[in-house]
């Protein structure tokens, strides 16, 4: 069975962000322009940090491709750190001789006082660099390599924000995707862009944070993505479980979701019918699953929305303890973004994406892009032929 897999190692103020990905078939166009292309739409967004500013991300390819097309093997990328310059002391990988005074005031909503429980350490540091949405720079490189996949099977992934701050998009119709990428928070709706930013602007000025909804829809899938056979192959279940764990993610919904939940049967679920001259001769009616039906993809659009919290990194720190003194004191403030929920939608088109080349790549296999492309193919012609 081919499977897509990549792992990522690195911490948010070392000298870079590694990442290795495994499974692509040879034969697939791929070079560093690709990538960058969604590593800077990460970087932006209204409510980001000033280390936003200090880095431009770009993935060195390091294996795995020659002459532009994939060769079968790994993949490899190298990410920098710009910002590596200022902490060398503070994150040298090599002994040294005075280390940096530890930190240990654990910020509430992090990993910090957990991380340090966990692993028996004495200081954040280690904790707050790994555990840093820096990591996600790497699964955005990861994404975007599977997104070129995708895109040679016509599936497109896009994202757009819902909600920041309590204040929510009306969405009615088709998303004007041009308007998402136009806008500072990626809102398809241009009246109510205004007053998120603002909500942004009023939490900063008080030292504090917003969250908010993001949105990512994938559109061109076949049916039978994904499985019901077993609980570890249900489509859905990956998602969930891959959308949940971008830092700051605090629940996610498919379809109509939670909303379904104030519904009858008879108001959520997709009317079949004959529609001639389509790929599979029938289409719904309405997308309330998502485009999922009992853990497989049922032709329409994946939808997948995501509740994004307030980031936990406050200018006005939250009480703590410290670690060292047992005492009531402010929690260490590292440099952070006001709202992050932009962003996160990029991100969230990513690990989308890989769950989705992951799957792709286990219904139709394939050693080069040549043999995955006739087996799509093939299938997609079985279903119109049936014998």
């Amino acid at each position: 069975m081919t499977k897509f897999r990549f792992l990522t190692a690195g911490e948010s103020h070392g000298k870079g962000l590694n990442v290795i990905i495994e499974g692509l078939p040879a034969g697939l166009l791929l070079t560093e322009e690709h990538i960058a292309a969604d590593l800077r739409r990460r970087q932006k967004g209204y409510g980001r940090s000033e280390r936003m500013k200090i880095e431009e991300d770009r993935a060195e390819i390091l294996s795995g491709v020659r002459y532009g097309l994939t060769i079968g093997s790994p993949v490899s990328l190298l990410i920098w750190n710009r910002d590596w310059e200022n902490w060398q002391e503070v994150m040298s990988t090599s002994p040294v001789e005075k280390k940096t005074e530890p930190l240990t005031r654990p910020r509430p909503g992090h990993a910090d006082l957990a991380g340090v429980t966990k692993y028996g350490l004495g200081d954040i540091r280690p904790v707050l660099e790994r555990s840093s949405a820096r990591e996600t720079a790497a699964r955005v490189a990861a994404g975007a390599v599977a997104r070129r996949l995708l895109q040679e099977f016509s599936i497109d992934i896009r994202s757009h924000t819902v909600a920041i701050g309590g204040v929510w998009a009306r969405l009615q119709g088709p998303i004007d995707w041009q308007q998402v990428e136009r806008s500072p928070v990626r809102c398809a709706d241009r009246e109510v862009e205004e007053a998120m930013i603002a909500a942004i602007d009023d939490a900063a000025s008080g030292g504090d944070t917003v969250g908010g909804v993001f949105e990512v829809v994938a559109a061109g899938l076949p049916v039978g993505l994904g499985s019901h056979v077993h609980w570890d192959r249900r489509l859905d279940g990956k998602i969930a479980q891959t959308i949940m764990s971008i830092p700051s993610v605090k629940g996610v919904e498919i379809g109509t979701g939670f909303g379904m939940t104030d519904l009858r049967g008879s108001q959520v679920h997709d009317v079949i019918q004959v529609k001639d001259g389509s790929t599979y001769g029938w289409q719904r009616t309405t997308n309330h699953a998502g485009g999922i039906e009992g853990g497989i993809s049922n032709g329409e659009p994946i939808v997948v929305r995501a509740a994004v919290k307030p980031v936990p990194t406050l200018r006005r720190p939250l009480p703590t303890i410290d670690l060292s003194t047992r005492e009531t004191v402010e929690a260490h403030f590292e440099r952070s973004d006001v709202c992050i929920v932009p962003a996160a939608g990029v991100i969230g088109e990513a690990m989308l994406a890989i769950v989705l080349a992951d799957a792709l790549l286990e219904k139709f296999g394939g050693d080069n892009l040549k043999e995955t492309r006739r087996n799509y193919r093939g299938y997609l012609k079985s279903i119109q032929e049936p014998e």
